[in-house]
């Protein structure tokens, strides 16, 4: 099957029906084939044909179109995708031997926030996404893996022979500070446990915008939150994240304390390690006292993911630190209770993996 068919713009499908004097129900039914991966209105075979033929005549089945896709020797995929005024955005599909099957998906064209050592940042900035803009990048890889689970000389097996579920995990970490858009990521993220992604399996992830983290933490979907922090003290921190002027560090700390307090969601901290500048011993230990739970006994709320320094193709002007430095500044947290894993990277030969979006040619 083709997979560069894109998914239709819900608002204007329920227009589109209204015109035509349909009754409501047309619109899920459209939008149940969509999610279950249909590639266009011709597989809803429980719509009438005569709307189908009209439906495909008057309304694009789309709010993005598929620029080019490249594919990683992991099975890493990246796509970038042009929105209908020809802005440019990109996502992930992320697939593990377990069966997992994660999309890192994007909330704006390029970031306003301009975080010295991701390749996003050095886009010009465009504008935030819509819902549907939203919401297509997690169809596109819908369809992906619905075709590679009807081709039997593909289907990809878990550990036990099973097939994995189409998509399972969606993370907010492509391009755009997602607390920005948040109204649009919201009504997106309403839309994914059609897909089969659950609230309890999508993160969103920040720089540390505190309106958008307090806003998070009075909605009732369970969502989870992920806090970039790369440093633990506020003069390095406003050097790699300018943000960090606006909303010091230990501010944004003591937001994510009260997104838990209310969420009894765990927060994951995002680190990149930069050799040389952010991965030394005494820095591991002050990032530990930032995050340590304040009471001895008391449930660790954050869990620290060090995620290995990814060049882009475009120049950035810093090195990743080595694995001995990694693991040295794991230990470090983990001997002073705070939990903290090393991401795996997947998709870097592509320009795929974190920090390295920035929608060029791969």
């Amino acid at each position: 099957m083709c997979c560069n068919h894109r998914s239709v713009d819900l608002a204007l499908l329920e227009r589109t029906l209204a015109e035509h004097g349909e009754p409501g129900f047309r619109a899920g039914q459209v939008w149940a084939w969509a999610a279950r991966g249909a590639a266009d209105y011709g597989e809803m075979t429980d719509l009438p044909r005569s709307l189908r033929d009209a439906l495909a005549r008057e309304l694009p089945f789309s709010s993005l179109t598929l620029d080019r896709r490249a594919e990683a020797r992991d099975g890493t995929i990246k796509a970038l995708f042009q929105t209908a005024d020809r802005r440019p955005l990109e996502a992930v599909l992320m697939r593990y031997r377990s069966g997992r099957r994660s999309i890192c998906i994007s909330s704006q064209s390029g970031c306003p926030l301009t975080c010295t050592f991701c390749a996003t940042g050095s886009m010009a900035f465009a504008r935030n996404l819509s819902a549907s803009e939203i919401v297509d990048q997690a169809l596109y890889f819908r369809r992906v893996e619905g075709a590679a689970r009807r081709d039997i000389r593909s289907r990809p097996r878990m550990s036990n022979g099973a097939l994995p579920a189409p998509i399972t995990h969606c993370v907010f970490m492509g391009m755009g500070e997602p607390l920005l858009n948040l109204d649009n990521v919201l009504a997106a993220c309403r839309r994914l446990p059609d897909l089969g992604i659950s609230h309890r399996h999508t993160t969103i992830s920040t720089v540390g915008w505190i309106p958008g983290i307090e806003r998070l933490g009075e909605q009732e979907m369970p969502l989870r939150l992920a806090l970039s922090v790369h440093a633990a003290d506020d003069a390095l921190r406003s050097q790699l994240m300018p943000v960090n002027e606006r909303y010091p560090l230990r501010d944004v700390v003591e937001a994510c304390r009260a997104f838990y307090a209310r969420k009894r969601r765990r927060v994951f901290v995002e680190y990149v390690m930069l050799a040389g500048v952010n991965d030394r011993y005494e820095q591991a230990l002050a990032l530990a006292a930032l995050l340590a739970p304040s009471r001895g006994g008391e449930r660790p709320i954050f869990k620290i993911n060090l995620i290995p320094y990814n060049r882009a193709s475009s120049p950035m002007p810093y090195e990743g630190s080595t694995r001995e430095s990694i693991a040295a500044f794991r230990d470090v947290l983990q001997s002073r209770g705070v939990p903290c894993t090393v991401r795996l990277t997947r998709g870097r030969e592509i320009d795929a993996a974190c920090g390295q979006l920035a929608a060029l040619a791969s």
